[in-house]
């Protein structure tokens, strides 16, 4: 008789191979900067230039999607990320799949932002 194996554990999400996405719990403890440069660590941002001014659309994109993309720390998202901002340009962000899916599997308002 052979013994059945137990169903696959569901995959987490990975921002890239090997690494799992980490998503806020909720998007209210979101309460990073709505205005102003921001800099971002060398651990989320390799380039010499990592300061980006939110008042610029296309600044305020880059800056979250490799915030979204390259974090290992909820505290960074927390310290980074604006939720209301956040839901406001979601749709407008170049994630990888498995960061969108893990947002969205949490958040499911961000389905339809």
């Amino acid at each position: 008789m052979q013994a059945l194996s137990p169903a696959p554990a569901r995959a987490a999400h990975l921002a890239r191979p090997g690494r799992p996405a980490v998503v806020a719990r909720t998007l209210t403890e979101l309460t990073g900067p709505t205005r102003g440069v921001v800099e971002l660590p060398v651990r989320l941002m390799w380039n010499a230039d990592r300061t980006f001014d939110l008042g610029d659309p296309d600044e305020l994109l880059w800056m979250y999607e490799n915030v979204l993309r390259e974090t290992t720390r909820a505290e960074d998202l927390r310290l980074l990320i604006h939720g209301r901002t956040l839901r406001r340009v979601w749709r407008l962000l170049n994630l990888p799949r498995g960061v969108r899916q893990a947002w969205e599997s949490r958040h499911r308002g961000l389905r339809t932002a």
